[in-house]
């Protein structure tokens, strides 16, 4: 009963931080929300629970990664790869090298393989937190694709490098070889189980749907389950679980492609997907809140009767330890960028020059999130000779600060850094979108005209050719519409806009109608939940065009 109330807390704090952040008169990050909301309940009414990493791993990771792998644009993914892995590989590789000297040097009593540890798990960004952070920030979308695709990626590099840190600590040797091969087979298992899950699964469901049927909730069932399947079967073979739910989210943005789900099933399951995103994100940073004020006691005063640490000290090096992180960051990208330049400029392409506060956003959108949290407490308890293992408290509590801290200053530094920024729209993305519209409204016509002709020596033929006439009228309508938005200028633009506007008006009125009706018992609740759900849907295409 006790874990159910614990529970219900969190999802409770995971509300109100939505009504803080409206109440509050200056803005503040929702994850800082409900970090410092998990922390009242843990510090405050002593309530919170005990981070289990494995359990962690396991019910969160698998549904949020293989959500944003799903959602993320696969052209710019593919499109900038190579600054993806540059970032996802190269960075988090300089990241552990520079970071763990960096801790060393401050901490001198942190062994080195401890400090690189430290640096490992410090080194990935995490999906969960970048998102929750830039959701509330205007980026440009393909400095946003790259950070997406780069915190997705670069989980299974720095958790090989903490593993084998951590093994060099416990027991005084490293192999590069084994850990070069180690990290090929977790990165290239781990993608091909998600893949393989996600196709496999696709088939079976596909093959049993046309045999015998399903009920209406049971693909959107198959859907939440896939990425626990994947997650589970890299891990059973060594790989990374982490890419594998990735890969079968990008997996199953093409397997949605086949159009075998229906509209229906299509819709609630966004919904489901939405709700599901927005309770996990919020319940991970309330848990990562709940750790903080016991990992604190245990850090300042040493279960073992040890000095207590002064808290200035430590906040000193977590935030020199923030920084340093940043500064790495802006070093490997404005490095890698130049270089990028030489090479284009030497096999005489397009140079394109990003200015300083663009490379200052990408060095400060580096966010740290649960992940680090959850990975740095998988660290030891002991050595191999039974001793207590070196500074575990210590590394643990500067990767929380590091967690906070990296969450200030991409909360303090990107609104200012992108304020105003001028970026070259994406035209090739807008003109994707008027062709596919093209297309698809003219299949129309075209269908619509011929089912129409089919009856023409139907006894009905008449209303058979009125009603066919009126549809096609409607979609030439929207035909011309489009063809005027290709070519439009400031004054089709008005336009539209206007046109807009009016009908969001004429839909109010509807809804508003409706739900007279409904509370005059005029219509029966069920009608009115009918029209109102199709009067929402209609709303939703206006209001996202």
């Amino acid at each position: 009963m006790e874990s159910v109330e614990v529970v219900l807390a969190m999802l409770l704090a995971v509300v109100a931080s939505g009504w803080v952040g409206r109440i509050l008169p200056f803005g503040v990050p929702l994850p800082l929300i409900q970090i410092a909301l998990g922390a009242v309940i843990s510090g405050v009414f002593r309530h919170g629970v005990t981070l289990e990493p494995d359990i962690f791993f396991l019910l969160f990771l698998p549904p949020l990664l293989f959500l944003d792998g799903w959602r993320i644009p696969k052209v710019g993914l593919f499109r900038d790869k190579g600054t993806i892995i540059e970032l996802a590989l190269g960075l988090v590789l300089f990241t552990v090298i520079g970071a763990g000297y960096l801790v060393h040097w401050l901490i001198p009593s942190m062994p080195l393989p401890v400090a690189f540890a430290l640096a490992a798990i410090v080194a990935p960004t995490d999906p969960v937190a970048v998102s929750a952070i830039t959701s509330r920030i205007p980026v440009p979308p393909r400095l946003m694709h790259i950070i997406e695709g780069e915190s997705l990626l670069n989980d299974a590099s720095g958790l090989v490098c903490f593993r084998f840190a951590v093994a060099a600590a416990v027991t005084g040797s490293f192999s590069p070889t084994r850990a070069g091969l180690t990290f090929l087979w977790v990165a290239l298992a781990g993608i091909a189980a998600g893949v393989l899950v996600t196709w496999a699964v696709s088939r079976a469901h596909g093959a049993l749907l046309r045999r015998f049927g399903e009920d209406d909730g049971m693909p959107i069932l198959i859907n939440l389950l896939t990425p626990f399947g994947a997650y589970l079967a890299a891990e059973h073979i060594g790989a990374s679980g982490i890419l594998a739910a990735v890969a079968a989210g990008i997996a199953m943005s093409y397997v949605e492609l086949s159009g075998s789900a229906s509209p229906s099933t299509r819709i609630r399951r966004n919904v489901i997907w939405d709700t599901l995103q927005f309770s996990l994100n919020g319940v991970m940073f309330v848990l990562l809140g709940e750790q903080l004020p016991d990992i604190a006691r245990e850090a300042l005063h040493p279960p073992g009767g040890g000095a207590p640490l002064d808290p200035w000290w430590l906040a000193g090096n977590a935030l020199a330890l923030s920084l340093g992180l940043v500064v790495l960051r802006f070093v490997w990208v404005w490095v890698s960028l130049r270089l990028t330049i030489l090479n284009r400029r030497r096999l005489g392409q397009q140079v394109f020059k990003p200015r300083m506060r663009l490379i200052l956003a990408t060095s400060f959108a580096g966010v740290r999130g649960a992940l680090t949290m959850a990975g740095v407490m998988t660290l030891p308890l002991a050595l191999e000779d039974g001793s207590p293992f070196p500074g575990r408290q210590l590394a643990i509590l500067l990767a929380s600060a590091v967690i906070v801290v990296s969450l200030l200053l991409a909360s303090v530094a990107l609104p200012r850094l992108l304020r105003g920024l001028e970026v070259p729209p994406e035209a090739e993305a807008e003109q994707e979108e008027d062709r596919a519209r093209h297309a698809s409204v003219t299949a129309a016509v075209e269908a619509v005209e011929r089912a129409g002709r089919s009856h023409a020596g139907d006894p009905d033929a008449e209303l058979h050719a009125h009603a066919w006439g009126t549809v096609a009228g409607l979609y030439r309508n929207r035909l011309r519409n489009i063809q005027l938005g290709e070519a439009a200028g400031p004054d089709v633009q008005a336009a539209r806009q206007a046109e807009r506007e009016y009908r969001l008006i004429a839909l109010r009125a509807e809804r508003d109608t409706i739900l007279r009706l409904g509370r005059r018992r005029e219509i029966s609740d069920e009608v009115a939940r009918k029209l109102l759900r199709e009067i929402d849907l209609v709303e939703a295409r206006y209001r996202e065009s």
